[in-house]
């Protein structure tokens, strides 16, 4: 079963906020910087200015993309709805609306770094992380709709 894919309301932020604030707790190489509800508001604030689009199964939401112009912001899903086409789901949703995105993944984020360059991401920079709130080292991909860096 395939995931629908709307925008997020604003009645969204707590499944976001806790799909956000659950990855953090399930990965113990990720700092956990924020309560949950601080997690929430900050998805709410994402929703606000229209970055969040929402996968829902059975009407529930199990996932998101939060898109700011061309960068990935975020894409998470809940442990359950993993592995079954919903991230590609969403990130094809993307690039429908862009001819190239990019975004950052946590080197010790082996699953989401797999993801992407079988998504056709490209790495194009690292860094020791010190321009990230969590401080870990990251990755910088970048992904071009074929034929459109020639125009």
């Amino acid at each position: 079963m395939i995931a629908t894919l709307r925008p997020a309301r604003s009645t969204d932020a707590g499944a976001t906020g806790e799909i956000l604030h659950g990855f953090a707790r399930e990965n113990d190489w990720m700092p956990e910087l924020h309560t949950q509800a601080e997690t929430i508001a900050f998805c709410g604030r994402m929703i606000d200015q229209d970055w969040v689009t929402v996968a829902e199964l059975d009407a529930r939401v199990v996932g998101f993309l939060a898109l700011n112009g061309t960068e990935i912001h975020s894409l998470y899903l809940k442990a359950s709805a993993r592995r079954q086409g919903i991230g590609r789901h969403l990130l094809d949703h993307a690039k429908s609306r862009r001819t190239q995105l990019s975004l950052f993944a946590f080197q010790a984020n082996l699953p989401a770094r797999r993801f992407y360059e079988h998504n056709g991401f490209v790495e194009v920079a690292r860094s020791d992380g010190a321009d990230n709130d969590e401080n870990l080292p990251d990755i910088k991909y970048v992904w071009i709709r074929e034929g459109a860096e020639n125009g």
